[in-house]
């Protein structure tokens, strides 16, 4: 799968320009993002495309020095289920 970065935001397009997946994690203040909202197509689901985005999500926030708040359901799940990406979270 191809990813498109943006700042703020991780996303892939199907062959016809249509997005599949998406998360979205806006700047809070310079150093903390909000995991905001995940989304993926039906036709990708069941297919790790969702942890996907959250792990190249911690890759990228860890990358800029940044933590999370994750007011997402769906990243907080995730990151419950992988500790080992937790560094990127900050402490409540």
């Amino acid at each position: 799968m191809n990813l498109i970065r943006e700042p703020g935001r991780i996303y892939a397009k199907d062959q016809n320009g249509r997005i599949v997946a998406e998360v979205t994690f806006p700047q809070i203040d310079e150093k903390t993002a909000d995991i905001r909202h995940t989304f993926v197509d039906e036709s990708l689901r069941g297919q790790g495309t969702a942890g996907l985005l959250m792990r190249e999500t911690a890759r990228t926030l860890r990358n800029e020095g940044q933590k999370a708040v994750l007011t997402c359901s769906y990243a907080q799940k995730w990151f419950s289920e992988h500790p080992e990406e937790r560094d990127v979270v900050k402490p409540s």
